[in-house]
């Protein structure tokens, strides 16, 4: 890489070197008094045609030395980068896939956890609704538990009152009945069944 940084620079020191003599050469091209060419100024051309030649032959020896490996580096640069990214691509259309399919299911994963839910809370109320019955039962029959314990005191509170009264009731008409002649025969007949 950096012998291809430095192929500029000699191109431009070569062409330096090659048009030295530029400005004589323009003096000519300007109107200036025509000089007859001395064997000197030919030697000088062709000395620079030559150093110019030498520059370009290295400057080509260079280039083709250098420039097919570069170009053939990059080449593979390129090439690789394009396999990446084609590889990411892939990567992102499997991704966006995989998202799209998720999406798709993502209803139907909605849709089951409602009728899941709905079926629940059917399942939730139904429990309730057996629960509420059989609290009911239980209280229907403890009440009635609780009822006929009730009947049954006050059954016997009202026999044990009707046989107090009873026996009040007796015991005036027998208190109205008894004088004391009935209550001597009574006593004698009393005895006589304690005797022998």
């Amino acid at each position: 890489m950096r012998r291809l940084a430095i192929v500029p620079v000699i191109i431009v020191v070569a062409l330096g070197l090659a048009f030295t003599g530029r400005p004589a050469l323009a003096q000519e091209h300007e109107g200036g008094p025509k000089k007859e060419e001395s064997f000197g100024d030919k030697h000088e051309l062709a000395l620079k045609w030559a150093n110019f030649l030498v520059l370009a032959g290295l400057l080509g020896y260079f280039i083709g030395k250098n420039a097919g490996p570069f170009f053939a580096a990059r080449s593979a640069g390129i090439r690789q980068d394009m396999d990446e990214s084609l590889r990411q691509r892939e990567q992102a259309e499997a991704k966006a896939a995989d998202v799209d399919r998720r999406l798709a299911n993502l209803e139907k994963d909605i849709a089951a956890l409602r009728g899941q839910s709905e079926t629940e809370a059917q399942a939730e109320a139904e429990r309730m609704a057996q629960q509420t019955a059989a609290e009911i039962v239980k209280i229907q029959a403890n009440a009635e538990r609780e009822i006929a314990s009730a009947g049954k005191a006050a059954r016997m509170a009202l026999k044990r009152y009707s046989a107090e009264l009873a026996m009040g009731l007796a015991e005036q008409k027998v208190r109205a009945r008894m004088t004391p002649d009935t209550e001597d025969a009574l006593v004698q007949g009393f005895v006589r069944n304690l005797k022998p």
